[in-house]
C-alpha cells in the first residue's frame, strides 16, 4: 500500500507543479495578489509530496519489497542496510526523485525565506520552479516510474552495482545533486527578472546567496566522486577526463564565474547582463550533465544504462529550457542596461578577468567532451578524446588565472593601483619563490615545472594570508588592536580566504602527485617485496573473507620504512558479489601524513603469484583537503550577516521625537 501511495504523491506533486507553473505566473502579469499567493503553499505542498513519495520508495528498499521493479533490480535481502537506504539513489529512477525531491526542497526555501523579495518577483520565480518540476515529474511518471509493480513478485533481488556499494555514494550523489539542482534557483531568478524586465542590485543579493550555497555543494560533490573513483576503483587515479565527470565540472566552472560576476553587480551594479546570461549558462550546464548522464549517449562508470527515450525526453526538456530561456533572454537583452564602468585595473576588472577564463576554460572543456558525440552522429566515426588534450588545452587557462586570484582582492572597486597591490604581495612572492627554489634543488632536479606549480600553490595559500593580514593591519597597529580586527572581519572576507586558500592546496596536491609520483608494479609471492618510494612492502599472502554479500580474497601486505622498522599492515583485496557474479578491486591504502602508500591487486600470474600495483602518492591529500576548505568558505561567507537571503525589509518610519519632552 505504501507504494501506491508514494506513486499517487507523485500525480497530485505533478498536477500542483502545473498549477504553480501557471497561476502565479498570471496573477503577477495582471497585479493580482491572490493568484501570486498561491506560489508558496503550492511550493511546499509539492515539497511535501515528493517527501511522501521518496519516503514510500525508502520504506521499500529497507524491507526489500521485490515487488517493486525498481527495488528487485537494485537490491538484495543480504545487502547491509546502508546500502539498502543508498541504494535509493543507486539507480536512474531513484536518482531522479533525488532529483525532483532537491529541486523542491530549494523551491520550498524560497517560499520559507523569500518574504523580503517583492510579490512579482517570488511569484515568477516559483512559477519557474514549477515549470522546471512539472516537466521532471513528467518525465518520471511517463518513462522513469520507480513505483512499478511485478507480478508475479521474485523471491530475490538482483542486488546494486557492486562498485556502488560504498559510504561515497551515500554522499557524493546528494551532494552533486544539490549543486546542479541548486543552480536551478539561480536560473529562475534570471528567467523570472527577465520577464519583468528589470535587474539590479537588488536581484544580485538574492541571487548570490543561492548561487553560494549551490556552488559550495557541487565542490563537495565533485571531491568525494573522485575520492570514490580513486580508493572504489583500484586504478590509483583522481580524475580521468571522462565525460561524466567533465558534466560535473562544467557547471562548477561557469557558476564559479557566476559567483564572481553577481558580487561585482551587488557591489557597483555593473555586468547586469552578463550575470544573467552566467545564471542560464549554469544551469543549463546542469542540465546537459543531466542529459548526457542519463540519455545513453556516453559509456561511462559513471552513467546510467538507459533506454534512447529516455533520453530523447530529456533532450526535450533541454531544448525547452535552454531554447525558451535564451530567447527571453534576446528579446530582453536589448532593454537592459549595462550597468555602472570601472576602469579595468580595479577589483571589477580582476572579477571579469576571471570570468574570461572561466568561461573559456568552460568551453573547451565542453568542446572536447561534445566533440566524439558530434562526430559519431555526422561521419558513424567513433574517436575519444582524452586527457592530453584536456591538459594541454585546460592547463594553460587555468595558471594565468591563478596567478591572478591573490591580486583581486588586494585592488579597489571601480579603479585600483596594480603596483600597490604588487607591493603588498612582495613577501606571499618571495616566500613562493624560495619554496620553488627548494622544492628544484632538494625533491627534484629534473622537474623545473613541478616547483613552479607547487610555488604557485603557494602564492594562492599566501596570498589569501596576506589579504586577512592587511585587512587586520598587522604590523601597522599593536597586536591587539589587529587581533580585534582580525576577530571582526566580515565573514565573506574568510570564506574568500578560505576558498582560494583551498584552491592552493588542491593545485599543491595535483601538482606533487603528478610529477613526484612513483609507481611499481610487479609479480609476487608470498614472503615476496618490493621497494616503492623508499618504503619496502612485503606481500604476506592472501586469504579469504566472507562478506554479508561477497566472498573477498584479501592480500595483505606489511611495510617498512628505511631504517626498515614496520610501519604497518595494509589491506588490499578482490571481491566476487555473488548476486550479479561481478568483481570489483578494493584498494590498500596507508597514509603518512598527507602522503599514501597505494597498493591494488591484479590478476593471478601461471606460477601461482599475483600482478601487484603499488604506487607512492606524494601529498595527495591535499587535492581532497582543498576541496573541503573551498566548500568551507563558501560556508562561512553565507553566514556573513550582510548576506541575506532577499533584500532587508524597509523599516517602518518612526514618529520624530519632540526636541524638548514635555514636563511631567
Amino acid at each position: 500500500m505504501i507504494v501506491e501511495i508514494g506513486h499517487f504523491a507523485l500525480v497530485l506533486a505533478f498536477a500542483l507543479s502545473l498549477v504553480l507553473s501557471v497561476v502565479p505566473l498570471f496573477g503577477a502579469r495582471i497585479g493580482d495578489s491572490r493568484l501570486m499567493g498561491i506560489a508558496e503553499p503550492a511550493s511546499l505542498s509539492i515539497l511535501a509530496l515528493i517527501a511522501l513519495s521518496f519516503a514510500a520508495l525508502t520504506v521499500a528498499y529497507v524491507q526489500s519489497d521485490f515487488s517493486v521493479a525498481n527495488v528487485w533490480e537494485n537490491s538484495h535481502s543480504a545487502k547491509p542496510m546502508l546500502y539498502k537506504i543508498t541504494g535509493v539513489w543507486g539507480n536512474h529512477e531513484g536518482s531522479m526523485l533525488l532529483w525532483i525531491l532537491i529541486l523542491a526542497a530549494f523551491a520550498g526555501l524560497v517560499a520559507i525565506f523569500g518574504g523580503n523579495l517583492p510579490a512579482t518577483l517570488r511569484a515568477n520565480v516559483l512559477a519557474v520552479q514549477g515549470m522546471i518540476a512539472a516537466a521532471f515529474l513528467l518525465f518520471v511518471l511517463a518513462s522513469s516510474n520507480p513505483f512499478e509493480r511485478i507480478n508475479p513478485p521474485p523471491i530475490e533481488g538482483q542486488d546494486l552495482n557492486p562498485i556502488l556499494q560504498d559510504i561515497g555514494l551515500a554522499i557524493h550523489p546528494p551532494l552533486l545533486y544539490l549543486g546542479y539542482v541548486g543552480f536551478s534557483i539561480c536560473f529562475s531568478f534570471a528567467v523570472a527578472a527577465l520577464i519583468e524586465g528589470r535587474i539590479d542590485a537588488a536581484w544580485a543579493r538574492w541571487v548570490r546567496p543561492w548561487t553560494l550555497a549551490a556552488w559550495a555543494a557541487l565542490t563537495g560533490g565533485i571531491a568525494m566522486g573522485s575520492y570514490w573513483a580513486y580508493y572504489e576503483l583500484g586504478w590509483g587515479g583522481y580524475w580521468f577526463w571522462d565525460p561524466v565527470e567533465n558534466a560535473s565540472f562544467l557547471p562548477w566552472l561557469s557558476g564559479t564565474a557566476l559567483l564572481h560576476s553577481a558580487i561585482v553587480m551587488e557591489k557597483r551594479s555593473a555586468l547586469k547582463i552578463w550575470t544573467v546570461l552566467l545564471a542560464i549558462l549554469t544551469f543549463s550546464l546542469s542540465l546537459l550533465g543531466t542529459f548526457l548522464v542519463r540519455s545513453g549517449v556516453l559509456t561511462s562508470v559513471h552513467a546510467f544504462a538507459t533506454d534512447p527515450t529516455r533520453g530523447v525526453f530529456i533532450l526535450m526538456i533541454l531544448i525547452a529550457f535552454i531554447g525558451g530561456s535564451l530567447a527571453l533572454f534576446a528579446f530582453r537583452a536589448s532593454s537592459l542596461t549595462a550597468g555602472g564602468i570601472f576602469h579595468p585595473i580595479s577589483r571589477e576588472g580582476g572579477l571579469v578577468l576571471n570570468n574570461l577564463f572561466l568561461t573559456t576554460a568552460a568551453a573547451t572543456v565542453l568542446i572536447g567532451t561534445l566533440w566524439p558525440l558530434l562526430v559519431e552522429s555526422v561521419s558513424g566515426e567513433k574517436i575519444s578524446v582524452g586527457a592530453p588534450f584536456f591538459n594541454m588545452t585546460f592547463g594553460p587557462l587555468i595558471v594565468p588565472l591563478l596567478l591572478a586570484v591573490p591580486f583581486g582582492p588586494l585592488l579597489a572597486w571601480k579603479r585600483g593601483d596594480l603596483y600597490a597591490a604588487s607591493q603588498r604581495l612582495f613577501v606571499a612572492f618571495g616566500l613562493s619563490l624560495a619554496i620553488a627554489l627548494a622544492t628544484f634543488f632538494i625533491v627534484d632536479r629534473v622537474s623545473a615545472l613541478a616547483a613552479f606549480g607547487i610555488a604557485v600553490a603557494f602564492w594562492l595559500v599566501f596570498g589569501a594570508v596576506t589579504d586577512l593580514a592587511l585587512k587586520s593591519g598587522i604590523g601597522k597597529v599593536s597586536p591587539s588592536v589587529a587581533l580585534r580586527r582580525f576577530i571582526g572581519l566580515p565573514r565573506s572576507v574568510f570564506g574568500t580566504a578560505f576558498a582560494h586558500a583551498g584552491l592552493g592546496l588542491t593545485t599543491l596536491g595535483i601538482v606533487a602527485v603528478s610529477a613526484l609520483e612513483v609507481e611499481r608494479i610487479a609479480v609476487m609471492q608470498p614472503g615476496d617485496a618490493m621497494d616503492v618510494a623508499g618504503y619496502e612492502l612485503r606481500f604476506d599472502g592472501l586469504f579469504p573473507v566472507q562478506g554479508p554479500n561477497f566472498t573477498e580474497e584479501q592480500g595483505r601486505f606489511t611495510y617498512s620504512d628505511r631504517s626498515g622498522r614496520e610501519r604497518g599492515e595494509i589491506v588490499s583485496s578482490k571481491r566476487l558479489y555473488t548476486a550479479r557474479q561481478m568483481p570489483t578491486t578494493e584498494a590498500g591504502i596507508a597514509s603518512r601524513g598527507f602522503s599514501q602508500l597505494y597498493v591494488a591487486l591484479g590478476d593471478r600470474a601461471p606460477d601461482g603469484g599475483i600482478v601487484v600495483r603499488a604506487w607512492w602518492k606524494p601529498q595527495v591529500l591535499f587535492i581532497w583537503i582543498g576541496c573541503v576548505a573551498m566548500m568551507l568558505g563558501g560556508a562561512i561567507s553565507l553566514l556573513d550577516r550582510r548576506l541575506r537571503v532577499g533584500a532587508p525589509a524597509a523599516r517602518r518610519a518612526r514618529p520624530a521625537r519632540p526636541a524638548i519632552e514635555p514636563a511631567e
